[in-house]
């Protein structure tokens, strides 16, 4: 299965005070190059979904694409930029500010979509879903724009519409630890790197 990559780092950061959120330390580098370096090895192009902070984005050597919705309208925005550009019929879809997620991400879940014949598949975490973390084809993005354009921004509801798999992460409970708060990146900073 070819895959694109879509790094989610449009979001506006509220309650980081209003920072870029991928452009935040963690252990002396910005967060989207711990994203970068877990996802890229595993999908045949990366690409970056940003809204502010352009060229730093563009130095990283990767493309960049804003939102074609206005109003920092969410991850969905992100994906739809995804499926609209990949250059692979999949689209893979990782936040920015998770930069411990699963090296065998893409993996399980193309294995879980071609043993179940899903539509879209997503990340689990015991009783948790992570929709963020979603294997999603890009056949789907005439009904993500339909959605869109009704209005709708939260992703488990447009995802609730397909047949949706979700598979289990419970042996990396860790790996999908997001940073949202100057806390949780104080507290992140201390427990040192996820090897998981």
């Amino acid at each position: 299965m070819n895959i694109t990559g879509m790094i989610l780092a449009g979001g506006q950061g509220r309650r980081m005070g209003g920072k870029d959120k991928g452009l935040i330390s963690l252990n002396g580098r910005p967060l989207i190059t711990h994203v970068i370096e877990r996802l890229t090895p595993q999908v045949a192009e990366v690409m970056i979904n940003a809204n502010q902070n352009i060229e730093f984005y563009q130095r990283l050597g990767y493309p960049v694409l804003t939102d074609a919705l206005s109003g920092f309208a969410g991850p969905l925005a992100g994906l739809e930029r995804g499926l609209a550009s990949a250059s692979h019929d999949w689209v893979l879809t990782a936040p920015v500010d998770s930069p411990f997620l699963p090296f065998d991400l893409a993996k399980r879940l193309s294995q879980a979509i071609a043993a179940s014949h899903a539509d879209v598949a997503i990340a689990r975490t015991f009783e948790r879903t992570h929709p963020v973390f979603c294997l999603c084809p890009k056949r789907l993005h005439g009904s993500l724009i339909h959605y869109l354009e009704q209005g709708g921004r939260k992703i488990d509801t447009w995802l609730a519409g397909h047949h949706l798999i979700t598979v289990a992460f419970d042996d990396q409970p860790l790996a999908f630890t997001n940073i949202n708060t100057p806390e949780e990146l104080k507290t992140m900073e201390q427990q040192g790197p996820i090897k998981e």
